[in-house]
């Protein structure tokens, strides 16, 4: 198993993601380089985060957008009927208690391996084993996993996992294979599910991101810095530190922070950066680089995104009451999800090019939204949890004022709306809902039962002039 040593945050879903204040400065030399350089022990110095340029001139307004707004109140039933159905008890699943509302433990993941088959993996209720050795307190937890062949529902391959936290352990990847996270380690899957060892970290492995076309992972661990490196770390190169400050650093604490954030090429595990950190990062990256968020005036955010060669680029403004919230859909789309002042989140859609291509307003009774994207990139599905009232920091939220979870697919071109529909049980941590490679298929989990909806061809995405 190949071992990598270096770059992390913690982030646990979006309310983790949500950062202020944090920067990541990249030396030209990171990508390009593959020198295998020993870093030393101490983390690189700190360097303070930039503010914007004030000379150079502000970004242009995007074009004129009309505002749409998403109904408060979703059908009781999918606006679409499902092609067919596969039920979910003979696999073994039952619904979790309604006691794990709001704790946002990972229940379920359910992705496509391509258009006729489907992953669905769940934890099966068991007795807990404690290990005092390693510390888990409870958490282990046995995941069954199942291929099934569609439309009729076969299981192809079943297997049972083991895994020792309750945040989420697995990520599709768009060969047909995924990734499964487990304490320190992460592991590469087929479609006969036959785990093999990939990546082995120094501390345990927190979270991971990946680019659109699944060029780079982001990790995220938890790794006390060591005196001493051990015999036989292949440690990460010299020219890949980088750092990253935040407000919450001080000049008066000299301990490193345990928090390790790394970039990694996905075909060979090399880490091209990594930095010790002091809070959670999340790093939306593309094959040519990272979007950062830049306060501007008043609620305006300004998305900048740095290459990895060297040099910026702004591509717009979106206004917004906290942090947005960036993902790469594609390598030419965008979507920023940001609050309003009474909790309320829009949907915007940027293109590489700097254009707002849509934008979708939902009311602040939606909240803890989610996205799944198909692997072209052509459709998305948001998840939110629908309450009885508006959610801020006044009116906090508790179990009971969840309504039902709903789903909105939207066409990643225009933001259109392809399907909505209700989905039950409620798992606040998602993995309940999946879309296709091409983007024309949908399941959803929802009244017992792997419903699976087949929608027309999705529209494409026209970009002009976009990152090179």
């Amino acid at each position: 198993m190949a071992k990598a040593n270096g770059m992390a945050g913690s982030s646990h879903r979006r309310d983790a993601f949500l950062i202020c204040g944090v920067t990541v400065l990249f030396a030209a030399a990171v990508i390009l380089s593959s020198a295998q350089e020993e870093i030393p022990p101490a983390p690189a110095p700190a360097v303070s985060a930039p503010t914007p340029n004030l000379t150079e001139p502000e970004p242009k307004p995007s074009s004129t957008v009309k505002e749409r707004f998403l109904v408060d109140r979703f059908p009781d039933q999918p606006s679409l009927p499902p092609a067919f159905s596969i039920p979910v008890g003979p696999l073994g699943f039952s619904a979790p208690s309604a006691n794990y509302l709001g704790t946002r433990n990972s229940m379920a993941s359910l992705d496509f391996l391509d258009e006729n088959r489907l992953l669905f993996t769940f934890r099966i209720p068991g007795l807990l084993h404690r290990d005092q050795l390693n510390n888990d307190n409870g958490s282990e937890r046995q995941i069954r996993a199942v291929v099934l062949s569609l439309p009729k529902g076969t299981v192809e391959a079943e297997a049972t996992w083991t895994v020792h936290d309750r945040v989420r352990y697995l990520w599709p990847l768009h060969n047909g294979h995924f990734l499964v996270r487990d304490r320190n380690n992460l592991f590469e899957g087929d479609g006969e599910l036959t785990l093999k060892p990939y990546l082995d970290f120094p501390g345990p492995l927190l979270w991971i991101e990946l680019d659109p076309g699944q060029h780079f992972l982001v990790t995220n661990s938890d790794e006390p810095a060591a005196k001493d490196s051990k015999t036989g770390d292949a440690l990460s190169p010299a020219t890949a530190s980088a750092a990253v400050t935040s407000d919450q650093d001080s000049e008066s604490n000299s301990e490193a922070p345990n928090l390790v954030v790394r970039i990694l090429r996905r075909d060979s595990g090399e880490v091209m950066l990594v930095s010790r950190v002091r809070t959670a990062v999340h790093l939306p990256i593309d094959s040519a680089g990272y979007l950062e968020n830049l306060r501007s005036r008043g609620m305006d955010w300004i998305l900048n995104f740095r290459y990895f060669t060297g040099g910026s680029k702004m591509l717009g403004r979106v206004e917004s009451n906290c942090e947005p919230n960036d993902e790469f859909l594609s390598e030419q789309e965008i979507l920023a999800t940001t609050c309003g002042p009474s909790g309320e989140s829009s949907v915007v859609a940027v293109s590489t090019a700097g254009k707002t291509l849509w934008e979708t307003k939902a009311p602040p009774t939606e909240v803890w939204p989610q996205l799944a994207v198909a692997a072209n990139g052509s459709r998305l599905a948001w998840e939110t949890l629908d309450t009885t009232h508006s959610i801020y920091a006044y009116a906090p939220m508790d179990a009971g004022d969840v309504k039902e979870q709903s789903v909105t697919v939207f066409d990643a071109a225009n933001g259109n709306i392809a399907m909505v529909s209700p989905v039950s049980p409620i798992l606040d941590a998602g993995g309940n809902v999946a879309i296709s490679p091409s983007g024309r298929r949908v399941a959803l989990l929802d009244a017992g039962a792997l419903q699976v909806f087949d929608l027309p061809a999705p529209p494409p995405v026209h970009i002009e002039n976009g990152l090179p």
